[in-house]
């Protein structure tokens, strides 16, 4: 993909990225060093393991719908950022305020995740715990710095570099949520009455119920809390529409769906079994959850390979996020080379981390981020899909050249101001998102019908239906060429050496769930356990990168060579 990131302009047919990308994406993204923190806090929720369960389902299937029947299609159907599609919409005025609010906040998300990563390299230097809003350590600082480096130069690369790494990292760091678990459960069990190990569900539901979810008759929360949560942690990505900066990539708007992976994998079999390495760890630590650590957390349950579980972790997470916040801040100014930026915008996020009041009050802070940024979601899909059911003209603000929509300012800031409302009354912070969906759609239509959204520009909207009629045939036609083609080359790239890498990858792999699974039945101990399991972890890493290595080399000629074809064809 080179440096063209598309950022003012739709992508083109021919840098449309492969579905493996986006599963890869989604999974690496979201299984990440702050499952440990989310999956670890919920212990302390009060919150009984039913409705833990059955909550983190239902959120987190409205989560993916979100990103499959919302963002998705519209970000297939622009092939634009949200912030160059939000200025066609809003003006440049509006995108301005929306930029330095979004990438602010994206910042500071990313910020967590170098946090995290870096929680767990302060245990290689003996640096002690960082749990307070601020550093107690000047070793803790450098560490924060040093991976924060590590993250900038990875995002600076772009959206396909970001998403090989993931591709790579993805795999094993969904093993690593499943091996800690498993290598804890026979000390919960050893820990609960009447059980002597945990081989069913009903035996797992008796000692989670008595040392990982606790309920409380004190707590105010409860199963729709849960799965409140779960839909509002990341509705900044998909109801705010931030990750049409990501799905603009996606050959089909169904790509949409792999959110799956990242949800059902990361934000809900991975904070189950955070939660089980947290209550683990605590007990191994004669402790509480709320005084441990990410990488403290990794550490008693995978031992050395739990360190790296939460730098990778925490990579995965950060480098997509200031990838985006990159976007956000490039906005500002066209002329700005998004490297540079991205690069400027790491360093700040770096800073950030150094202070771990984001890793402390992640809850709070991913909710109401997703608040804030909600409205802004509502107004482009009101002006997406309801304004041509409701005869009012889409883009009406761009075509009177409007250097501020003020109806769209209007919408958010009421918006706002509804949930604040809302909040007063006693909504719970994780329900406000829904009124404020709501009242930001109704301000919208209501105030932009006023303003002139119910005036014709036939001139405009000929030219614009043209120009995208042209595009999505061009691509069309692209895509189709390339599911019909099958050359010989593409039987090279799973052939050979690339061969032998690939299930040497696998076989690693393999090695590391049965290290866990034997862990679990008892038939090696612990310490054993977290001794081995970095062996088959680090060959993973060494033969996973130099195949995926290979094979993009490999495709990367194919797909090149289809475009030399394509272009022909075309002239």
């Amino acid at each position: 993909m080179g440096n063209q990131e598309f950022e003012r302009s739709p992508v083109t047919a021919n840098r449309l990225q492969p579905a493996r990308h986006f599963a890869a994406s989604y999974a690496g993204e979201h299984v990440a060093g702050t499952e440990f923190v989310i999956g670890a806090m919920f212990v302390t929720w009060g919150v009984g393991t039913s409705d833990i369960l059955f909550g983190l389902l239902l959120g987190n299937l409205l989560a993916v719908l979100t990103w499959a029947l919302v963002c998705a299609p519209i970000a297939v159907n622009t092939r634009l950022t949200l912030y160059a599609y939000l200025e066609k919409i809003a003006g440049p005025g509006t995108i301005k305020l929306y930029s330095i609010v979004n990438g602010a906040l994206f910042c500071v998300l990313a910020g967590t995740m170098i946090t995290v990563s870096a929680s767990a390299v302060r245990i290689l230097f003996d640096i002690p715990p960082q749990v307070n809003w601020y550093p107690t350590s000047t070793g803790f600082v450098v560490v924060a710095l040093v991976v924060g480096a590590v993250v900038v130069a990875i995002a600076a690369k772009g959206f396909k570099r970001v998403a090989q790494f993931a591709e790579v990292c993805a795999p094993w760091m969904i093993l690593m949520f499943f091996a800690g678990a498993l290598a804890l459960l026979p000390l919960l069990a050893s820990m609960t009455p009447g059980i002597d190990s945990i081989s069913s569900f009903a035996e797992f539901k008796i000692a989670a119920d008595q040392y990982i979810w606790v309920a409380s008759s004190n707590s105010e929360l409860g199963l729709w809390h849960v799965a409140a949560f779960a839909w509002v942690c990341n509705f900044a990505m998909h109801g705010g529409l931030s990750d049409m900066t990501v799905l603009r990539f996606a050959r089909r708007a169904n790509y949409g769906y792999f959110s799956a992976l990242g949800m059902f994998i990361g934000h809900f079999a991975a904070w189950i079994c955070a939660g089980v390495m947290g209550a683990g760890a605590a007990i191994l630590l004669k402790t509480s959850v709320a005084a441990l650590d990410a990488g403290e957390v990794a550490y008693q349950a995978l031992g050395a390979a739990g360190i790296i579980a939460v730098i990778i972790a925490g990579w995965t997470t950060s480098n997509p996020t200031i990838y985006r916040a990159g976007l956000a801040f490039q906005s500002l100014n066209p002329k700005w080379d998004r490297v540079k930026v991205t690069v400027v915008t790491g360093a700040v996020t770096t800073v950030i981390a150094c202070f771990p009041f984001v890793f402390s009050k992640l809850m709070d802070f991913v909710s109401i981020m997703g608040l804030i940024l909600a409205p802004v979601g509502a107004v482009i899909v009101t002006e997406h899909w309801l304004f041509p059911k409701l005869n009012l003209t889409r883009y009406w603000s761009s075509y009177e050249k409007r250097y501020t929509n003020w109806a769209a300012v209007i919408a958010w800031g009421g918006a706002l101001i509804v949930a604040l409302l809302c909040y007063s009354a006693g909504v719970h912070q994780f329900f406000l998102i829904i009124p404020s969906w709501i009242a930001a759609t109704l301000m919208y239509i209501l105030v932009a019908r006023m303003m002139g959204a119910a005036r014709q520009h036939p001139a405009e909207q000929q030219q614009q239906v043209q120009q995208q009629q042209r595009r999505i045939e061009a691509e069309q036609r692209f895509l189709d060429n390339l599911d019909v083609e099958h050359t010989a080359s593409d039987e090279i790239a799973t052939g050979g050496g690339l061969t032998l890498l690939k299930w040497l990858a696998i076989a690693s792999l393999i090695a590391c769930a049965g290290l866990a699974i034997a862990c679990a039945q008892n038939k090696i101990a612990l310490d054993v356990f977290q001794r081995w399991l970095i062996w088959p972890s680090l060959i993973y890493f060494v033969t996973a990168t130099f195949w995926a290595i290979g094979r993009d080399k490999q495709e990367s000629a194919q797909v090149n060579a289809r475009v030399v074809a394509h272009e022909q064809q075309q002239a």
